[in-house]
């Protein structure tokens, strides 16, 4: 006789894309999963939450699976795994918030809510045994929650460097291979449905920000406030740019930047960069996104994949199921993640140093380039490179574009010089800077 399957219970709070595409994803490969946890359990989900009760919904939902009121999902007895899918930090917080206290495993995608209310929600876990696994809020259907969580535990991570948002990705993409402008590449990926109807958080860099905050701690251990972190968007990203990095030899990409220092603070930063083509983060195009990860015992691997869309996510919502799914039908202690270490501190912006690439709006005339060099010179700020094109449909125009590359030096010091630099009286605007990543 055979012995009846452990059935897990799981519980969605929402039924949008990403909801439906875990649902379909669950009832196509149910057997598959069975068959690969060794017959251990069947997972069945038992109730979603939505927003409209009557919204037609895919054909095989039955009409009793659905309902207005989220704590129908959380407080069901045969509710084992509670997935959040319905984004945002107040309501997301309170069903999440509501599960743990029922010592409810939670799986959920939403890096805003991890990064913004961890604190509370990672003491919830640890105070009830409850794990909070969260693969679909970095980097889509990469795995790469599971790799610094499980397969990387023996490593003492350096780095880790990525593009980690891919509706920048694919207008900087446009941008330089297409030579849109950044309105015209950010309307382009709004009809393509790569960009929100508010695109504020993927372009303005918070987005990528955020998935950076969660990889942190995992490879560090601490807990870390969104306010510690410095982000820059893609908004002021300019073709003049894009056409100067070219020529230089490099492509511009929304960098997330992660690093340990030897002395144990970690850097910490999201912002436009110039990546050298040869680089291959350089390559990576389109709405994928890309990590490279290099760990002290492993030393440098790349993760490479679709950061968003239905079918990628879903997949990585249900490999946290499944993972908690593990834990449920054995009844073994929760292998989520929780902070494990506060010994570190997130380094200051000012003591980070790389080479810079620096573009100022300059009066064409002579002793111009001599003025801004003499003032780097005193500050201790070594110049790689000048460049000034002359624009061939306006060879006598009076303002010119005069680009620096400069050496590596603090970014505290460069600040500092380019205030006595645009005290000049030749120099019209605000320089324009980009950090050059020697990666």
């Amino acid at each position: 006789m055979t012995e009846q399957l452990k059935t897990i219970g799981v519980g969605l709070a929402g039924f949008g894309t990403v909801g439906t595409g875990v649902w379909e994803t669950i009832n196509k490969n149910g057997d598959l999963i069975t068959n690969r946890s060794s017959n251990q359990f069947k997972i069945n989900i038992v109730k979603a939450a939505v927003k409209d009760i009557n919204k037609k919904r895919i054909n095989d939902a039955p009409p009793n699976l659905f309902t207005p009121d989220w704590q129908d999902v959380v407080n069901n007895q045969d509710v084992h795994i509670v997935v959040e899918l319905i984004g945002g930090t107040t309501t997301a917080f309170d069903i999440v918030a509501a599960a743990l206290k029922l010592g409810k495993t939670v799986v959920t995608g939403n890096k805003a809510l991890l990064a913004e209310r961890g604190t509370e929600l990672f003491q919830l876990s640890k105070l009830h045994n409850a794990a909070i696994h969260f693969e679909a809020a970095v980097a889509g259907g990469i795995p790469i929650i599971k790799a610094v969580h499980d397969s990387y535990v023996g490593n003492n991570i350096e780095s880790m460097t990525g593009i980690i948002n891919g509706t920048s990705n694919y207008i900087l993409e446009r941008m330089t291979t297409a030579g849109l402008a950044y309105p015209e590449a950010l309307q382009e990926a709004q009809q393509l449905g790569y960009a929100e109807a508010d695109p504020t958080l993927d372009v303005n860099g918070w987005d990528a920000a955020h998935k950076a905050i969660l990889l942190a701690s995992l490879a560090y251990g601490p807990i870390i406030q969104p306010d510690e972190i410095y982000v820059r968007g893609i908004e002021r990203v300019t073709s003049t740019d894009i056409a100067f990095a070219n020529k230089l030899g490099y492509n511009i990409k929304l960098l997330s930047v992660i690093r340990k220092h030897p002395d144990g603070q970690i850097e910490l930063r999201t912002q436009p960069s110039f990546i050298p083509k040869s680089h291959i983060l350089s390559s990576v195009n389109g709405v994928f996104n890309a990590i490279a990860l290099k760990g002290d015992a492993s030393g440098d691997a790349l993760f490479y994949g679709r950061g968003a869309g239905k079918e990628p996510t879903a997949s990585s919502v249900v490999a946290d199921i499944v993972d908690a799914a593990h834990t449920c039908s054995s009844g073994a202690p929760h292998r989520g993640f929780l902070p494990y270490s506060d010994n570190t501190s997130i380094m200051s912006i000012d003591e980070t140093s790389t080479p810079y690439y620096v573009r100022f709006d300059v009066t064409d005339r002579p002793g111009v380039i001599a003025e801004i060099a003499q003032i780097l010179a005193n500050d201790g700020v070594g110049i790689s490179g000048t460049h000034s094109p002359v624009d061939p449909e306006n060879p006598d125009k009076d303002f010119v574009d005069m680009v620096f590359q400069l050496h590596t030096c603090n970014f505290g010091k460069l600040r500092s010089t380019l205030k006595k630099v645009i005290a000049l009286d030749s120099v019209n605007s605000e320089p324009v800077v980009f950090r050059i990543e020697n990666l």
